[in-house]
Protein backbone atom coordinates (compact mmCIF):
# COMPACT_ATOMS: atom_id res chain seq x y z
CA UNK A 1 0.00 0.00 0.00
CA UNK A 2 1.39 3.37 -0.99
CA UNK A 3 1.84 5.93 1.72
CA UNK A 4 1.02 9.59 1.37
CA UNK A 5 3.92 12.01 1.69
CA UNK A 6 3.38 15.00 3.90
CA UNK A 7 2.27 18.00 1.83
CA UNK A 8 5.33 20.05 2.79
CA UNK A 9 7.74 17.30 1.76
CA UNK A 10 5.94 16.69 -1.55
CA UNK A 11 6.31 20.36 -2.53
CA UNK A 12 10.02 20.64 -1.71
CA UNK A 13 12.25 20.10 -4.72
CA UNK A 14 14.96 17.53 -3.96
CA UNK A 15 18.52 18.59 -4.55
CA UNK A 16 20.37 16.93 -7.40
CA UNK A 17 24.05 16.22 -6.70
CA UNK A 18 26.58 17.83 -9.03
CA UNK A 19 27.62 14.82 -11.11
CA UNK A 20 27.81 14.06 -14.80
CA UNK A 21 25.99 10.71 -14.72
CA UNK A 22 23.55 9.03 -12.33
CA UNK A 23 22.70 5.34 -12.12
CA UNK A 24 19.06 4.31 -12.05
CA UNK A 25 19.21 3.60 -8.31
CA UNK A 26 20.49 7.10 -7.63
CA UNK A 27 17.71 8.64 -9.70
CA UNK A 28 15.14 6.46 -7.94
CA UNK A 29 16.35 7.74 -4.55
CA UNK A 30 16.30 11.36 -5.72
CA UNK A 31 12.80 11.04 -7.20
CA UNK A 32 11.56 8.80 -4.37
CA UNK A 33 10.14 6.20 -6.77
CA UNK A 34 11.06 2.61 -7.50
CA UNK A 35 13.44 1.76 -10.34
CA UNK A 36 10.72 -0.08 -12.28
CA UNK A 37 8.71 3.16 -12.35
CA UNK A 38 11.60 4.96 -14.04
CA UNK A 39 11.97 2.16 -16.58
CA UNK A 40 8.22 2.33 -17.29
CA UNK A 41 8.35 6.12 -17.67
CA UNK A 42 11.08 5.66 -20.27
CA UNK A 43 8.58 3.71 -22.38
CA UNK A 44 5.83 6.30 -21.91
CA UNK A 45 7.74 9.57 -22.25
CA UNK A 46 9.98 10.09 -25.28
CA UNK A 47 11.64 13.01 -23.47
CA UNK A 48 13.14 10.62 -20.89
CA UNK A 49 15.95 8.79 -22.70
CA UNK A 50 18.96 7.98 -20.55
CA UNK A 51 22.17 6.82 -22.19
CA UNK A 52 23.21 3.21 -21.76
CA UNK A 53 26.70 1.95 -21.08
CA UNK A 54 28.25 -0.93 -22.97
CA UNK A 55 26.89 -3.33 -20.35
CA UNK A 56 23.36 -1.92 -20.60
CA UNK A 57 23.50 0.14 -17.38
CA UNK A 58 21.26 3.21 -17.61
CA UNK A 59 23.21 6.43 -17.22
CA UNK A 60 21.02 9.45 -16.53
CA UNK A 61 22.28 13.00 -17.09
CA UNK A 62 21.12 15.94 -15.02
CA UNK A 63 18.45 16.88 -17.59
CA UNK A 64 17.08 13.31 -17.43
CA UNK A 65 16.87 13.53 -13.63
CA UNK A 66 15.09 16.89 -13.92
CA UNK A 67 12.68 15.39 -16.48
CA UNK A 68 11.94 12.46 -14.15
CA UNK A 69 11.26 14.90 -11.31
CA UNK A 70 8.96 16.90 -13.55
CA UNK A 71 7.08 13.75 -14.62
CA UNK A 72 6.71 12.76 -10.97
CA UNK A 73 5.39 16.22 -10.08
CA UNK A 74 2.83 16.14 -12.90
CA UNK A 75 1.63 12.61 -12.20
CA UNK A 76 1.84 12.40 -8.42
CA UNK A 77 1.36 15.99 -7.20
CA UNK A 78 -0.82 17.56 -9.87
CA UNK A 79 -2.88 14.46 -10.69
CA UNK A 80 -2.18 14.20 -14.42
CA UNK A 81 -2.66 10.91 -16.19
CA UNK A 82 0.37 9.59 -18.05
CA UNK A 83 -1.13 10.70 -21.35
CA UNK A 84 -1.94 14.12 -19.93
CA UNK A 85 1.55 14.51 -18.48
CA UNK A 86 3.06 13.49 -21.82
CA UNK A 87 0.94 16.10 -23.58
CA UNK A 88 1.81 18.76 -21.01
CA UNK A 89 5.52 18.05 -21.45
CA UNK A 90 5.21 18.18 -25.23
CA UNK A 91 3.56 21.58 -25.00
CA UNK A 92 6.22 22.83 -22.62
CA UNK A 93 3.75 23.19 -19.78
CA UNK A 94 5.47 23.89 -16.48
CA UNK A 95 2.41 23.53 -14.25
CA UNK A 96 2.51 27.05 -12.88
CA UNK A 97 -0.94 28.05 -14.18
CA UNK A 98 -3.29 25.05 -13.87
CA UNK A 99 -6.32 26.95 -15.23
CA UNK A 100 -6.54 27.23 -19.02
CA UNK A 101 -6.87 30.75 -20.33
CA UNK A 102 -8.85 31.96 -23.27
CA UNK A 103 -6.89 34.03 -25.76
CA UNK A 104 -9.08 37.10 -25.23
CA UNK A 105 -8.48 40.26 -23.25
CA UNK A 106 -9.78 40.44 -19.68
CA UNK A 107 -12.04 43.43 -20.33
CA UNK A 108 -13.98 41.98 -23.26
CA UNK A 109 -16.43 39.74 -21.42
CA UNK A 110 -19.00 39.47 -24.24
CA UNK A 111 -16.44 38.01 -26.65
CA UNK A 112 -15.19 35.74 -23.89
CA UNK A 113 -18.71 34.45 -23.24
CA UNK A 114 -19.21 33.88 -26.98
CA UNK A 115 -15.96 31.92 -27.15
CA UNK A 116 -16.96 29.80 -24.16
CA UNK A 117 -20.43 29.18 -25.62
CA UNK A 118 -18.86 28.13 -28.92
CA UNK A 119 -16.51 25.72 -27.19
CA UNK A 120 -19.40 24.21 -25.23
CA UNK A 121 -21.43 23.87 -28.42
CA UNK A 122 -18.60 22.04 -30.19
CA UNK A 123 -18.18 19.74 -27.20
CA UNK A 124 -21.92 18.97 -27.18
CA UNK A 125 -21.84 18.14 -30.89
CA UNK A 126 -18.92 15.78 -30.42
CA UNK A 127 -20.60 14.13 -27.44
CA UNK A 128 -23.79 13.60 -29.46
CA UNK A 129 -21.76 11.96 -32.23
CA UNK A 130 -20.10 9.68 -29.70
CA UNK A 131 -23.49 8.79 -28.18
CA UNK A 132 -24.84 7.87 -31.64
CA UNK A 133 -21.81 5.67 -32.28
CA UNK A 134 -22.23 3.94 -28.92
CA UNK A 135 -25.98 3.46 -29.38
CA UNK A 136 -25.69 1.90 -32.84
CA UNK A 137 -25.90 -1.89 -32.83
CA UNK A 138 -22.57 -3.51 -33.46
CA UNK A 139 -22.63 -6.04 -36.26
CA UNK A 140 -21.71 -9.45 -34.95
CA UNK A 141 -18.39 -10.60 -36.29
CA UNK A 142 -18.60 -13.47 -38.72
CA UNK A 143 -17.35 -16.73 -37.41
CA UNK A 144 -14.59 -18.30 -39.35
CA UNK A 145 -14.50 -22.01 -39.77
CA UNK A 146 -11.62 -23.48 -37.87
CA UNK A 147 -10.88 -26.18 -40.39
CA UNK A 148 -10.55 -25.70 -44.10
CA UNK A 149 -12.70 -28.02 -46.21
CA UNK A 150 -10.81 -31.05 -47.42
CA UNK A 151 -11.21 -31.78 -51.13
CA UNK A 152 -12.41 -35.22 -52.16
CA UNK A 153 -9.57 -37.65 -52.75
CA UNK A 154 -8.55 -38.17 -56.35
CA UNK A 155 -6.55 -40.85 -58.04
CA UNK A 156 -4.15 -38.35 -59.59
CA UNK A 157 -1.04 -37.16 -57.76
CA UNK A 158 -1.44 -33.74 -59.34
CA UNK A 159 -5.06 -32.58 -59.15
CA UNK A 160 -6.03 -30.08 -61.78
Amino acid sequence: MATQLPQKRALDAPSIPDRLYFKIGDVARICEVETYVLRFWETQFPQLKPNKSGTGQRLYRRRDVEMALQIKRLVHSEGYTLAGARQALEQGHRGRDPQPRLPLAEGDSSQRLDAVAGAIGRARTELREIAVLLASPNPRPRRRTRLAPVPAPSDSLFPS
